[in-house]
Order: structure tokens, then C-alpha cells, then sequence
């Protein structure tokens, strides 16, 4: 990187994914014992529990920044989703909540405790410890989650486990998690916009249904075996989601994207404020990779399961690049420097 470069303002949102690569080979993570460490595209880190032992110890933490509303839900779910499609199953949540200076109050307190603990209950999962102060240091509240969790060797997966040949997979549909957001935070502006208040509220539970979870899916296709690799898209969308699964596996990729479920309002909420729901928080849909013998089988258990599923794509060979196909015509797969949210709040 060069000293210009270098010196170049950073957007809101994640590290640039050079930068970030670069950052972490600075860092120690070299151990015996850690089985998956810090990569570009990677959701959690695995480590043993002892040589002897069949169960892995899985870890994540993540930051709730973009939304104000439910933030201590989507903080448990959030971090719960990437133990998930590693196939653990998530125990011990410890959350860091900040509270601004101005404007936090003992009710405000109350209601993100409130919304952890029936997050963590409907998850079976318990908190562990964590954190709580009023800092100036913020401006609205944060909450910063680590999540607990294990997985039986035997079932662990990784977001670089695909290979050439594999069918890319799409559960859940995109963006559930930009369009709960989207309605909450920008309600106002839209219901000045002249959008019904009633749809709107659709849109806000999309945060519930069809939720951001995708524990029941991810955890079903690990421990039966049928994928290879398994990814969940956040920050930055679908597009940027593929864009780390390919990273991670050191592969290429190929999308149909007139397969990739969208919903219509979903699409219109996106567009009347400008976005493209390719990069906009993709939290609830699950990308998955496994080989076309085990596409159909994966297909209906997810069906049974009640989620809607569909083959989108197929994984490509090193070197043969990220592409997209609209309406049969090839093009590269759209880049987004950040989320399309952080276009909001700048």
C-alpha cells in the first residue's frame, strides 16, 4: 500500500477487504489450538476445547452501529447468525452496551436489557457477562456483542470450504434485515413521502418476519452434512457477502441474480431512498455452497424446515473472477465500497 493510499480518508463501515487482510497479518494468530482464525470473508473463530475432546469452541463479536431501534436484538441475533454457519450451536452471550451522555435515560437502560433477554431466551441462550456505561463517547447506543458457542468437529464448516463445482445456494430472501431497518429509521422522511403507514409497519417487522435468524437453516445443513461452505451476508449486502464467501475459498464465482429473492417491497423501499438491495444489510438469507449431488436433498430439508431456498449460482475455479448474470447477460458482480445504509447517515 502505498504512503498515499495510506493516508486516504476511510468510509463508514467496514475495512476496505485489502486493508483489513493487511491489518490482520500484523496480528498474532498463530496457535495450536486455533482451528479457524481472523480472515477476510470468515464469520467466527473456531478453538479446541482439548485435543481429546469432540467439541470446538466458536466465538464472535459484532458491533449493532447502523440501527437505534431493537438494537439489542439485533445484537444477539447477529452474532448468534455467525456461530450458526459454522455449525455451532451459540451458549453464552456477553454484551458491551453504550449509552450516550446526552439523552440516556433509566428507561432507555431498561428497554435494551429487555430486548437482550428475550432475544437470548427464544435462542436458548444465557448471558454470560458483559458490560454497561453512559459514555460521551457515543452519540446514539451501542451495543457490542460476544457470543459463546460449540460445535462437534465432526460438523463444522467454514466460509472457505467451497470448491470449484460447487452450486451456490440461496436461503431466506434479501435485504430482510435493510428493509426492517430502513422502515424504522427513516419513517418519518417516508411517511412524508407518502407511503402508507400500514406498509410500513410490515416492513419494520420484517425484523421478526421473516427474521434475521438463520440458526434453524444453517445448523440443519451442517449437522446433516449436505454443504460445504456456508456464509452469512451482513454489512455491505448479498453482492459484498459473495464477494467474502469467494475471498474466503479463494475461488470464483458466478450469480444468477434473476434467481436471488428480493421481495417487492423490499425493492421499492430500496428505491424511493436510492439504494440497491444488492448492498444493503443482508442479515436473514444464508448463502451456502454444496455439491450438485446434494443440491436437491439440502433444497427439500430446507423446504420441510419452512424456508424457501433456490441454486443461484456456481463456484468457479481460482483466478476466473466474481460475475453476475441479469437476464442472461454476463457482467462483473457489483461492488460496494460500504453498505448502502451508511449513504444515509453520512
Amino acid at each position: 500500500m502505498s504512503n498515499g493510499e495510506r493516508s486516504k480518508g476511510l468510509r463508514p463501515g467496514k475495512l476496505p477487504p485489502a486493508l483489513l487482510a493487511e491489518l490482520l497479518g500484523q496480528l498474532p494468530t498463530q496457535d495450536a489450538d486455533l482451528v479457524l482464525g481472523p480472515a477476510v470473508g470468515e464469520d467466527a473463530a473456531v478453538i479446541e476445547f482439548a485435543r481429546s475432546s469432540a467439541r470446538l469452541l466458536v466465538a464472535k463479536c459484532d458491533p449493532i452501529t447502523f440501527a437505534t431501534d431493537q438494537i439489542g436484538f439485533y445484537a444477539v441475533h447477529v452474532c448468534a447468525n455467525d456461530l450458526a454457519v459454522t455449525g455451532a450451536t451459540p451458549r453464552f452471550f456477553l454484551p458491551t452496551l453504550l449509552l450516550p451522555a446526552v439523552g440516556a435515560t433509566v428507561e432507555l437502560a431498561q428497554q435494551l436489557f429487555a430486548q437482550i433477554g428475550a432475544a437470548c431466551r427464544s435462542l436458548g441462550v444465557v448471558v454470560a457477562g458483559g458490560h454497561s456505561e453512559v459514555t460521551p463517547a457515543v452519540i446514539q447506543p451501542v451495543v457490542l456483542g460476544t457470543m459463546l458457542g460449540e460445535v462437534d468437529r465432526r460438523h463444522q464448516v467454514c466460509s472457505g470450504g467451497c470448491r470449484p463445482g460447487d452450486v451456490l445456494l440461496l436461503a431466506g430472501r434479501v435485504p430482510v434485515e435493510g428493509t426492517s431497518v430502513l422502515a424504522r429509521e427513516r419513517r418519518g422522511q417516508l411517511l412524508a413521502a407518502g407511503w402508507d403507514a400500514a406498509e410500513l409497519e410490515i416492513a419494520a417487522n420484517y425484523l421478526f418476519d421473516p427474521g434475521i435468524s438463520v440458526l434453524r437453516p444453517a445448523l440443519l445443513a451442517a449437522h446433516a452434512g449436505w454443504v460445504t461452505a456456508m456464509h452469512d451476508p451482513t454489512e455491505g449486502g448479498l453482492a459484498t457477502g459473495l464477494a467474502e464467501l469467494a475471498t474466503a475459498g479463494q475461488v470464483g464465482i458466478q450469480v444468477d441474480l434473476d434467481a436471488v429473492a428480493i421481495s417487492g417491497l423490499s425493492r421499492r423501499l430500496c428505491a424511493a431512498l436510492g439504494l440497491d438491495p444488492l448492498g444493503t444489510l443482508a442479515s436473514g438469507a444464508l448463502l451456502a455452497t454444496a455439491p450438485p449431488d446434494r443440491v436437491d436433498v439440502l433444497l427439500a430439508g430446507w423446504a420441510e424446515a419452512g424456508w424457501p431456498a433456490a441454486a443461484i449460482g456456481q463456484i468457479l475455479p481460482a483466478g476466473s473472477g466474481l460475475w453476475a448474470l441479469r437476464q442472461g447477460e454476463r457482467l462483473p458482480l457489483p461492488v460496494f465500497q460500504a453498505d448502502e445504509l451508511t449513504r444515509l447517515w453520512q
